[in-house]
C-alpha cells in the first residue's frame, strides 16, 4: 500500500488540543466534500501532485524528524485505505498521532484498535454547504483524546453549533472548540454568543498558523 501525500513538513499544530505544539504534518490527497471556505482545495484534486509513499517510509520520514507528534490530514485522510496500518507503526514507535477528518466518514475501525489515534472531527456549519454529509454516529466513541470542532462563519453557524454541542453533550465527551471562517466573522462575536449561550466548556480558537504567516501559505 502506498498513500498519495501532497505534503509533508515540520511546523506548530495551528489548531486543536496541541494547539502551538510541535508537529510532523502528512498531508493526503483527495477529499469527498467540497467546503465553501476550504484553504486546501489544491490537495483535493484528484490529479494534484503527490508522493507515494509506503508506511515505512512515512515512518521513516517522521523518525527522521525527530517531533513526537504527528497531524495526518488533508484532504480527507479516512480516504486512505489502510490507514491503520500506518496508524499503529507510528503510535507503536512512541508517537502521538491525531487525524483531522471532516466528520463524514466513520472512523470506527481505527476508534476500536490497540493503538488508537485521537481524532478531530469538523462539524460542517449551514455556511460549508456540506452539512448534510455529517456522520454523528462517529460521537458515540469520542472520549477526552478527541476534539469536535466547529467552523463557524455567521450567527446562524454559531446557532447551529450550539444546537449540536447540546443535542450530543459533548462538552461531556471531548473537547470542542468553536473556530471562525477566516475573515467572514470577528472573534469577538463567538465570545459573545458562547457567554450568551452560557456554553460552558466551550473554547474559542483562533488558527493560529493563519496570524503568523500569510492566510495562503503552504507548508506551516
Amino acid at each position: 500500500m502506498r498513500y498519495p501525500v501532497v505534503e509533508k513538513f515540520v511546523s506548530i499544530n495551528g489548531e486543536g488540543q496541541r494547539a502551538g505544539e510541535l508537529a510532523v504534518f502528512i498531508r493526503f490527497r483527495g477529499c469527498n466534500l467540497n467546503c465553501s471556505y476550504c484553504d486546501t482545495k489544491w490537495a483535493n484534486k484528484v490529479d494534484a501532485e503527490a508522493e507515494l509513499m509506503s508506511a515505512d517510509e512515512i515512518v521513516a520520514y517522521v523518525t527522521s524528524t525527530g517531533v513526537r507528534n504527528v497531524t495526518l490530514t488533508g484532504g480527507e485522510p479516512l480516504l486512505q485505505s489502510e490507514l491503520c496500518v500506518l496508524t499503529d507503526m507510528l503510535i507503536s514507535s512512541g508517537k502521538n498521532v491525531e487525524i483531522e477528518t471532516n466528520g463524514s466518514i466513520s472512523a470506527a475501525e481505527l476508534a476500536s484498535r490497540k493503538y488508537r489515534p485521537a481524532f478531530t472531527f469538523d462539524y460542517k456549519l449551514p455556511g460549508s454547504g456540506m452539512e448534510a454529509h455529517m456522520l454523528t454516529e462517529n460521537y458515540d466513541f469520542l472520549n477526552e483524546m478527541d476534539t469536535v470542532k466547529f467552523v463557524s462563519g455567521s450567527s446562524r453557524d454559531l446557532k447551529r453549533a450550539a444546537e449540536i454541542i447540546k443535542e450530543f453533550d459533548l462538552v461531556k465527551r471531548c473537547k470542542v472548540y468553536i473556530s471562525p471562517v477566516f475573515g467572514k466573522i470577528e472573534p469577538a462575536e463567538i465570545v459573545d454568543f458562547i457567554a450568551a449561550e452560557r456554553l460552558n466548556g466551550v473554547r474559542l480558537q483562533l488558527q493560529l498558523h493563519k496570524f503568523i504567516w500569510d492566510p495562503n501559505k503552504r507548508g506551516v
